[in-house]
Order: C-alpha cells, then sequence, then structure tokens
C-alpha cells in the first residue's frame, strides 16, 4: 500500500518525486506529499486527494526547488485522510522529514513515552513517531539515530528520511514493506516499485528487512543495523517503462486485458520443451516432486481464486490432496502441515503481508515453501524455498486480470508436471493437454475481440444492485473471479455461491429482474447446472450464462449465452474468465467509476 519516491542527484528533485509518485498511484491512496531541501531548509508541502491536487500546488514542482527530496502517497491507517495526516512528517524543529509505509504496532506506547519527553503531536498518525524518535536519538550522526529506532518500533516500514544538517544525503531503510533503490550517472532513487524510477534507471537493488542505505549524488551505501556495510548485486530491468504506460488504451485494467494472451504465451513457452514441462526455476527434482503427498495453497484476494482453481486442477491430474487457504486465517488456525507437505504461496506483488506471514509461519515449521510471483526479486520470491515466476509483466490497474490469467498458467503447469512424474496421466492425455495449453493464447484473444457484443449486455446493467454468480467445482472458482472484478470497480454488490447451496438459503435473495450469471464449462455438470439455473430463473431472475461451444442445450434455460471455445476442462478457467472480467470492466466504465484505482482498495496489501 501507499507508495515513496525519493531522489538526490544533479537535477530538480520535485518534478522527478512528482513523476516516480505518478507511476505509484495504481498502488492505492487518498492522499500525497512531498519535502524537498532547498539548501537551507526543509520544505513539506502535502494535501488531501488525488495527485493532481499536489502537481497544482507546487506547478508541477516548480515551486519547490533543490536537488534532493522525499514523496509520499499515503493510504490512511492511522488517522483520516487529511492535510495534516498526510506525510510527509516532520519533527518540530522542521529539521527531520519521515514518508513511511507500514504500521508502526507500538506507536502508542512510544507516543506516550515522548510526550513525557515534552514532544508534541500535530497529527493522528504512527509515523509522526517516528519523525520525533528520530529527533529524541538524533546527536549528530544519521546512522546511529536509525538505528537506535529500529530497535525499538514494532511493526513494518519502508522509510525515506531526511536530515537538514546532512543537505547532501538521503536515507532509507525498510522491513517487511518493499523498497527499491536505483542509480544513475544522474543521481540515486529510492522507490517503493520498479515504475516510479524506470524512466531514470534500469539499475536497481533490492533491499531486504532491516537494511539502511545512505544516498549521494554520487551513489549509494547499504548497511546492516550494526552499522557494517554490505556488498549487494544490483539488477537490470529488462522491461521497458512503455510496458507500464496505457499505450492508448483508456484505461489500465483494459490494456492489461488485452495483454492476456501475450502473458499466458510468455508463462508457457518457456516451460514447455520436446513435449515435455521444464520449469529451471523451481529447483525441484523429479524425486523431489514424488516425495510430495500434500500440498497447501495460500493466498489472498484473486491468487485464493486462483488456487481454488488449482485444487481442482492439481487432484484432478495429479492426485494429490491439496488444502486452500486465504492467507489471512492461515496462521491463526493453527494448521496441521504434516511430512511432505509442501505450502504453495501465491501472490502477484510477492509483498502481500499475510501470503508473506504464512510463507515464514511454514518455513519456521520446517516445511519446503514454493512462491507462485509476478515480481522478480520480491520478499517471497527471496524467501521462498522454491519459486516459479508468472512472467506477467508490470500490472497497474488494482483489479488483477493478466497477472491471474498467468498464475491460472502457472497452476496447470505445475498440476501437469506433477501428474507426469507420478505417471496419473496417460502420454497420449499429456501430449493433449500440452496441446490445449498452446492453444489457449489464440483463444483468448478471439474472445477478447469479441467485446462489443458483451459491452452491449454490460450497458443494461449499469444500475444493478446484486449479482450472484453460480457455478460448480472449478466452476464455482471462476464465479468467485468473476464476482470480485465486478465489486471491486463497479461497487454493485456481488456474491458468488455453490450452484448446489442455492437451495440451502441463498436462492430466497432471488428477486424479479436480478441478475444470476452461471458459469457451465465442465461437461460432467452440465446438467446440474441448469438445473441450477430453471431455479432461480423461475424466480424472476434473469440467467447469463457463460459455457463452452457446443452446449445448446443451456439456452433453454439462459436468456443470454456467451459460448467459450472448446478446451480441456482442467483449462476452463482461463477462458471463461475473459467476458466475465470484460463485463465488469463496461459496467464500471458505464457507471463512470475510476477503473484503475477503486475506490478504498490498494494493488499492493503490505500491511495486515
Amino acid at each position: 500500500m501507499c507508495g515513496i519516491v525519493g531522489y538526490i542527484g544533479k537535477n530538480q528533485a520535485a518534478p522527478i518525486v512528482l513523476d516516480g509518485l505518478s507511476k505509484l498511484e495504481y498502488r492505492g491512496y487518498d492522499s500525497a506529499g512531498m519535502a524537498i531541501f532547498d539548501g537551507s531548509k526543509i520544505n513539506i508541502t502535502k494535501s488531501v486527494g488525488r495527485l493532481k491536487v499536489l502537481q497544482e500546488l507546487t506547478h508541477d514542482g516548480a515551486t519547490m526547488p533543490g536537488n534532493l527530496g522525499i514523496g509520499h502517497t499515503r493510504w490512511a491507517t492511522h488517522g483520516a485522510p487529511s492535510d495534516v495526516n498526510s506525510h510527509p512528517h516532520f519533527n518540530e524543529k522542521g529539521t527531520i522529514a519521515v514518508v513511511h509505509n507500514g504500521i508502526i504496532e507500538n506507536y502508542l506506547p512510544l507516543k506516550k513515552k515522548l510526550e513525557s519527553k515534552g514532544y508534541h503531536f500535530v497529527s493522528e498518525t504512527d509515523t509522526e513517531v517516528l519523525a520525533h524518535m528520530l529527533d529524541y536519538y538524533y546527536k549528530g550522526d544519521p546512522m546511529g539515530a536509525i538505528v537506535k529506532v529500529l530497535h525499538r518500533v514494532e511493526g513494518s516500514y519502508a522509510l525515506g528520511i531526511l536530515f537538514s544538517d546532512f543537505p547532501g544525503e538521503m536515507f532509507a531503510v525498510r522491513k517487511d514493506s518493499p523498497l527499491i533503490v536505483g542509480q544513475s550517472g544522474e543521481g540515486c532513487f529510492i522507490a517503493s516499485d520498479v515504475p516510479a524510477i524506470l524512466k531514470y534507471t534500469r539499475t536497481v537493488t533490492y533491499i531486504d528487512n532491516q537494511e539502511i542505505v545512505r544516498l549521494t549524488p554520487e551513489g549509494l551505501h547499504i548497511y546492516n543495523v550494526d552499522e557494517e556495510e554490505l556488498e549487494k548485486e544490483s539488477v537490470t530491468i529488462d522491461w521497458d517503462a512503455e510496458a507500464a504506460e496505457k499505450a492508448g488504451y483508456e484505461h489500465f485494467m483494459l490494456k492489461e486485458m488485452y495483454e492476456q494472451p501475450k502473458t499466458v504465451t510468455d508463462t508457457i513457452s518457456p516451460r514447455i520443451r520436446k513435449n515435455d514441462i521444464v520449469i529451471e526455476e523451481l529447483g525441484m527434482s523429479d524425486e523431489d516432486l514424488l516425495s510430495v503427498r500434500k500440498i497447501h495453497i495460500v493466498a489472498c484476494g484473486s491468487a485464493y481464486h486462483a488456487g481454488v482453481t488449482g485444487k481442482y486442477v492439481l487432484e484432478g491430474l495429479a492426485r494429490i490432496p491439496v488444502e486452500v487457504d486465504l492467507a489471512s486465517e492461515f496462521r491463526y488456525r493453527n494448521p496441521i502441515l504434516e511430512d511432505g507437505g509442501m505450502v504453495v504461496v501465491i501472490s502477484q506483488s510477492g509483498e502481500t503481508a499475510d501470503t508473506l506471514a504464512a510463507l515464514r509461519e511454514s518455513k519456521k515449521r520446517g516445511f519446503k515453501v514454493l512462491g507462485i510471483v509476478n515480481v522478480v526479486g520480491s520478499s517471497i520470491a527471496r524467501e521462498a524455498d522454491n519459486v516459479m515466476y508468472t512472467w506477467a509483466g508490470p500490472e497497474i490497474a488494482v483489479a488483477t486480470t493478466k497477472a491471474y490469467s498467468a498464475q491460472l498458467i502457472a497452476l496447470y503447469l505445475l498440476a501437469l508436471k506433477l501428474a507426469r512424474v507420478r505417471h496419473t496421466v496417460t502420454e497420449r492425455e499429456f501430449e493433449g493437454m500440452l496441446e490445449d495449453l498452446g492453444r489457449l493464447p489464440d483463444q483468448i484473444e478471439l474472445l477478447l475481440n469479441n467485446k462489443n457484443r458483451i459491452q452491449r449486455f454490460a450497458n443494461r446493467y449499469i444500475a444493478a444492485k446484486d449479482v450472484f454468480f453460480i457455478g460448480r467445482g472449478i466452476d464455482y472458482a471462476i464465479s468467485m473471479e468473476g464476482s470480485l472484478k465486478l465489486k471491486e470497480i463497479s461497487y454493485i454488490h456481488s456474491e458468488a455461491y455453490a450452484a448446489g447451496e442455492l437451495k440451502h438459503g441463498t436462492i430466497s435473495l432471488i428477486e424479479e429482474g436480478t441478475l444470476v450469471a452461471a458459469v457451465s464449462t465442465q461437461p460432467s455438470l452440465y446438467q446440474k447446472t441448469i438445473s441450477n439455473m430453471v431455479e432461480v430463473k423461475s424466480r424472476g431472475a434473469f440467467v447469463l450464462a457463460v459455457t463452452c461451444e457446443g452446449n445448446r442445450e443451456i439456452e433453454k434455460a439462459a436468456d443470454y449465452v456467451i459460448y467459450i471455445p472448446q478446451t480441456n476442462p482442467f483449462f476452463a478457467n482461463s477462458l471463461a474468465i475473459i467476458p466475465l472480467q470484460l463485463f465488469s470492466y463496461y459496467v464500471a466504465v458505464g457507471k463512470g467509476c475510476d477503473v484503475d484505482k477503486p475506490r478504498n482498495l490498494a494493488k499492493s496489501v503490505t500491511v495486515e
């Protein structure tokens, strides 16, 4: 959540900081601010609302001179959105400025201690505690003060810090909140994510927990909490800035939906060689895979929905029992992890707080963890025992589309690899499924090109109050993701139900004109789902069906049918989700919603 950008170098800092913050708007925020050192003092400008307010206040940074600065887009946790609660925060003398992502869990006792020492607070935030603590411990040595603060705070944080006594230096530190640093011939940068600084440098270093960075115009130095300098390798980002831009599309979400054929191709192609699946970065031999007797999939949001699909695919193909847990519940139910078990954590950003906590809990208990992530160098990628990348590229819209599709493909590949090693599918079946995988990109593109028909249908439901999604088996997993897409970007109340559960209470919610989206892609369950569609239609529902080509019988029970191409039933989610994504998108656009930055949501949830 939130975004941090900092710059020190030869150029004016404010325009660079503002530009970087604009690249982080997808992370979700309610206010923005900057602290710029002008050569004699630190000046702060901040405001509630969108970044454009800050841009207007500073005339795109022109009114804030100086070559050293930090900026922040805030998502309110402690204290309501307001100018005074916005970051950066000062100490009382205005000589230390701090921006902070994360949560300081013990800020109340720290605040009470500082108040007893005569410090006065002007905001309701936990971050202001950091500014005053740095002041309390500062005796002319910034590093010494930072280390003392780190030893006393509990929680998660990524910090950017300025000291007016050190006009040629900027400091940064992290614990459990993402932070990268970069450098070029023009200076050095800090940021929460790569897109913020990609315009200026492709050379970045990922900062690990409790590492401190001292940046100067000439370069950067990284230390541990004992103030010992560390040698760390930088990485070169091989995707360009254009990949994080809209490229002519009205919204990032629409652009990213249209990137799904490429995303699926990029995730499949490197892993299929000579009619076999090779996942080099997985780092697991056939013997390692054979030793797996149970899989625990742990994730949040859309990644959890991908995991639910993964359960059906892994159990169906590899015949391995699978449990799927919400990461926010996993630790707290004291899960039973037995010998032969493997934990698979799924996250687009690789920084999701609950998922990262589940990973650490699993490792603490001595279990191997496989991370399925999109961001190379992210916390989950670094801390998991094995990793499988999804190669979706930067995803900016808060509502995931292409990263979700890539997660599905990763799970299909993993399931097929396990199935072949365990001999639970025949060679002929295996080859046929590889062919079906190879056809998915073209089939997805075909569905995307059918957008006009879906847009016309979506226009009829702009004013909908309630929408229900139903399905069985894998179709229930598809329904969960379709429902989430609609509710998160259009703000329409939407729920997904296992179709067989309708008569156990849910059907009482159906009334005249209620839209029910029925997903039916599993031939063995066609008749069961049609029966459920008849049940809701007889109670006044308007039924939208998503099914496979050839299932004409469904037209007897549906009011409107969207057909998807034939594929192996295990892979149907990759196709059926496309019209549901488009439907959600066009409903939200028709309502005038901010599709890329829906209210109250953030792209990367890095706090619990």
